[in-house]
């Protein structure tokens, strides 16, 4: 039985990472072919999920009172709408930029490099000499991220220095995300914690780009069928899988299993949009995912609990 349910555990989050990944690529196909807006996609895919997923909380008996409690609590309230305004709406903006700019594998590969930052940030924090692993994993992902950008040759970069920028920050807000989440993870459900984060992004996004205000050319029968996946499947599910799995696998194995999501987005990319992705590209995308598992599998309690969270975007 607890076999069964390891292996159940195992394939919601490979599931979920997966339909990560291919979002990813379906929202590279709206902004190439239907000259779809960032912000407008953005926005439509946080205020949909994020009703969705505080509707969850609403129905789930464990979870009802804490979708208003969380605002009675100042501190909690701060630190719910710091997490929703720079965590949530800054690491789906700057990754969906980044796809526009360039490509949903490139993108997704820098998004990675959050444990990179996570760990820059807590060594300076704690003020720690680096250990051998981690000087090795800081050095696979600079080398890693110089081949992403070059692929291999240093005559100009194989992606746009836009979709770079908007890459790495994609890194750092998501490290951000991972680190500000601790504030309140442990006394309220995830499901309500991820459901107002993606609301007031949403919200927030809103102000300068209302989701009524529809910017799309090129509009196909298969366009809101994309849309509607990337909203349902590529977020809420895959969310929600991710979530669920941590009931029947560690935090670790999910981790490290949520590597996925750069592996189907880069074979989604080549397959479906034919990005071009050269051979050493892909050197740099293995050292990238080295990188993560390496800094996943650390030994300090508080550091692996940044790193298992990272990839949850």
């Amino acid at each position: 039985m607890d076999k069964w349910r390891h292996s159940k555990g195992i394939v919601m989050v490979t599931i979920g990472a997966a339909l990560w990944g291919i979002s990813g690529t379906m929202a590279g196909r709206l902004f190439q072919y239907n000259a779809v807006s960032t912000e407008w996609l953005v926005t439509v895919r946080l205020l949909c999920s994020g009703g969705l997923f505080l509707l969850l909380a609403l129905m789930n008996k464990e979870s009802r009172g804490q979708v208003l409690a969380i605002w009675k609590n100042k501190r909690d309230a701060l630190n719910i709408f710091l997490f929703g305004f720079v965590g949530m709406l800054g690491v789906q903006y700057t990754y969906f930029a980044s796809i526009a700019t360039g490509n949903a594998a490139v993108a997704t590969l820098l998004q990675y490099l959050a444990p990179f930052f996570i760990t820059l940030y807590l060594v300076m924090k704690n003020r720690s000499f680096p250990t051998r692993k981690e000087i090795f994993a800081v050095f696979l992902a600079l080398f890693g991220t110089f081949l992403l950008m070059t692929n291999g040759t240093i005559k100009g970069f194989s992606v746009s220095g836009v979709s770079i920028m908007w890459g790495i920050l994609s890194g750092v807000t998501l490290a951000f995300y991972t680190l500000h989440s601790s504030h309140f993870i442990q006394r309220y459900r995830p499901s309500v914690i991820i459901g107002w984060g993606m609301l007031i992004g949403g919200l927030a996004l809103s102000v300068l780009h209302p989701p009524w205000e529809v910017e799309m050319k090129h509009w196909t029968v298969s366009t809101p069928a994309t849309i509607g996946f990337i909203i349902l499947l590529g977020t809420f599910l895959a969310f929600y899988l991710y979530l669920s799995s941590l009931k029947y696998i560690s935090p670790q194995e999910s981790s490290l299993l949520g590597c996925t999501e750069p592996l189907v987005a880069v074979v989604s990319s080549l397959l479906w949009l034919h990005v071009p992705f050269g051979s050493f590209q892909v050197i740099g995308a293995i050292c990238v995912i080295v990188m993560v598992i390496l800094l996943s599998l650390k030994k300090k309690q508080a550091r692996v609990r940044a790193s298992d969270d990272a990839h949850i975007v």
